[in-house]
């Protein structure tokens, strides 16, 4: 699956934004994850799961931040990912269908944070984008 020029221009844009809500974002849409799919707290039995701890807040981070070197090697993804891939597969045995769980969250956060800048064409961009991000991200697991 590849990202067209304008696809590309799409996600990049909404980075931008994005970018300076990171953390905010990040907390977010790990919070929508668990609270509307439970199933997805058994990979942290360590965290404090609770809205806004310390331990969600930092791993939002860690998943944004992810998303932004995805971004910033929006040309070969795959690589950007290789190592977060093979962490999910190997070490962490993270069930695949999971990212794409934590793909929809995302777009969920992204339109409740920006509703003027997600329109179809770049909500369509993202769902793409983060597509490409699961498939890279459960390559390991074939």
């Amino acid at each position: 699956m590849s990202l067209t020029k304008s696809e590309r221009a799409v996600i990049m844009s909404i980075w931008d934004k994005m970018s300076t809500q990171a953390d905010a974002i990040g907390t977010e849409t790990l919070e929508r994850l668990f609270s509307s799919y439970l199933q997805t707290k058994t990979y942290f039995p360590h965290f404090d799961l609770h809205p806004g701890s310390p331990q969600l807040r930092e791993h939002g981070s860690k998943v944004v931040a992810a998303l932004g070197d995805a971004v910033k090697n929006i040309n070969n993804v795959e690589v950007a990912l290789t190592r977060l891939s093979e962490l999910h597969a190997y070490i962490l045995r993270v069930d695949p269908v999971n990212f794409k769980l934590l793909s929809h969250c995302l777009l969920v956060t992204l339109a409740a944070h920006f509703p003027a800048d997600f329109t179809a064409e770049v909500h369509a961009a993202w769902d793409k984008f983060m597509s490409l991000v699961s498939s890279i991200l459960t390559e390991k697991y074939r």
